[in-house]
């Protein structure tokens, strides 16, 4: 009266193999498995998608050098004219 025994387990899968046979059955357990395949990768690039929008955003939030901001002599000054070329041709 309980649950089901071995062997009411056993004449199940009989008649499942028979109704949907062996070759259509594994296509589905494959069909099945790339599924779970594809969702677990599905999983991963999210995951790694999060980590790199966090590592990015902390990258942007302190960076990891200061900023240099003095001014550099080998620029020329805007306001001051270049120096004349005095060299004979």
């Amino acid at each position: 009266m309980g649950g089901f025994s071995l062997f009411h387990w056993l004449i199940l899968g009989i008649l499942i193999l028979l109704l949907f046979g062996g070759n259509r059955f594994s296509a589905m357990m494959g069909d099945v498995a790339k599924g779970l395949k594809s969702f677990k990768q599905g999983l991963s690039d999210d995951d790694e998608e999060a980590k790199r929008k966090a590592e990015e955003a902390r990258r942007i939030g302190s960076p990891e050098r200061p900023i240099d901001v003095t001014p550099n002599p080998r620029v020329a000054d805007p306001v001051t004219p270049p120096p004349s070329d005095t060299t004979p041709r």
